[in-house]
């Protein structure tokens, strides 16, 4: 796009109500946001059990600090890869049942990695529909075909498979999809990866530290098998930041020797590794947590159901409120913050056009009267 042609397309942008505009929070991430001065009730973060702003976790950052200083300084295949970072991949990989793993600031960089190390041309991924964007900018920017097949349709993902003559083939899912927070059939995904002779990649970036007793999804379903690529970010339920990539050790040494988004880039911080580790010791011991998050989804599908607007079959702590145009779905939103609630409404392209929604996302830090509060604004009970 030229320079003259960005304020015509800003306005185009705001005339479809599509202009997004960021909130800036003054205070700890947590079920409650200041925003403009104002506290408001949050049910737009991914912290599901709470721990972002843990004193365990300030602690273990605030002594890593301490120890290791800010910078990683360097790049970590030059003078960047730390004991500590170290000793946190082998934590993450004992963790979630895999053999090895491996540190990335992102879990867009890590999806780059793994399509980007393992496909080439003559190469084919096989990619589910709803895979969030950073896999599907992964796909695109690969040099191998890409093909989408419709959302958890295993037939149709099956028909690609036989087709395809492609010598290395990868099937990319999320566990948890992000918009829906529906789930992918993960077994039957992975007889079909062994049947076809392909990788399952599996983004667990909603699912880690939620199920399988904080293990991930894999552990949830009981799966294990040397095809299976592991990637989780540590964001969201974790409460620190990054991701990681797990799987075989060869599988790592050969993203560690291959990985473009790992290699040509300035390692993290190593106290964060310090906030990861104590982060997966507060994951272990959050059975309590993770059994008021399932309470809370229960009280609010139960809530909603038979309600105005649909709100899809998911278990997890996302629950997506379908409204239909952006406009319904903005005027929503905003009777909810007018109610001192925050919940930001998702409009195209982020999702499918009139399929635009409230996402609902649970905290086993909400309270029973926090959601009974949002369930009466959402169907109007409440006084304005």
């Amino acid at each position: 796009m030229r320079l003259q042609d960005l304020p015509a397309a800003l306005l185009d942008l705001s005339a479809t109500h599509r202009r997004r505009q960021r909130a800036v929070i003054d205070s700890p991430q947590g079920v409650e946001v200041v925003v403009d001065g104002r506290s408001y009730l949050s049910f737009a973060s991914n912290d599901y059990l709470g721990l972002a702003d843990h004193p365990a976790l300030v602690r273990a950052a605030q002594q890593g600090l301490e120890r290791w200083g800010v910078g990683g300084g360097s790049s970590h295949l030059l003078a960047g890869h730390f004991s500590v970072q170290q000793e946190a991949e082998e934590a993450l990989a004992e963790f979630v049942g895999q053999e090895a793993a491996l540190l990335f600031g992102s879990g867009y960089a890590a999806n780059l990695a793994i399509v980007s190390s393992l496909l080439d041309r003559g190469d084919a991924v096989f990619a589910d529909r709803l895979n969030h964007a950073s896999l599907n900018d992964a796909c695109r920017l690969s040099r191998a075909e890409f093909k989408r097949f419709h959302h958890n349709d295993l037939a149709q993902l099956e028909r690609l498979l036989a087709e395809s003559d492609a010598k290395t083939k990868l099937i990319a899912v999320e566990s948890v999809y992000s918009m829906d927070g529906d789930e992918a059939p993960l077994a039957a995904l992975l007889a079909l990866a062994e049947r076809y002779d392909a990788w399952l990649y599996v983004d667990d970036a909603h699912g880690f530290g939620v199920l399988g007793e904080g293990r991930g999804a894999l552990v949830e379903h009981g799966l294990s098998s040397p095809r299976l690529i592991y990637m989780a970010t540590l964001g969201k339920a974790a409460g620190v930041a990054g991701a990681f990539i797990a799987g075989g050790g060869e599988l790592i040494d050969w993203l560690i020797n291959s990985a473009r988004s790992y290699i040509y880039t300035t390692s993290q911080p190593p106290a964060l590794a310090c906030a990861i580790l104590a982060s997966l010791r507060l994951i272990e011991a959050a059975d309590d947590r993770r059994a008021r998050l399932r309470a809370s989804i229960e009280t609010i599908r139960c809530g909603l159901s038979g309600g105005e607007y649909s709100v899809g079959a998911s278990r997890t702590p996302i629950q997506p409120l379908i409204i239909g145009s952006d406009e319904q779905a903005l005027a929503l939103a905003g009777r909810l913050r007018d109610h001192g609630l925050w919940v930001p409404a998702i409009r195209p392209p982020t999702v499918p056009e009139g399929a635009a929604r409230l996402r609902l996302s649970l905290s086993a830090m909400h309270e029973p009267e926090h959601l009974q509060r949002l369930l009466s604004c959402i169907r109007g009970d409440a006084a304005p």
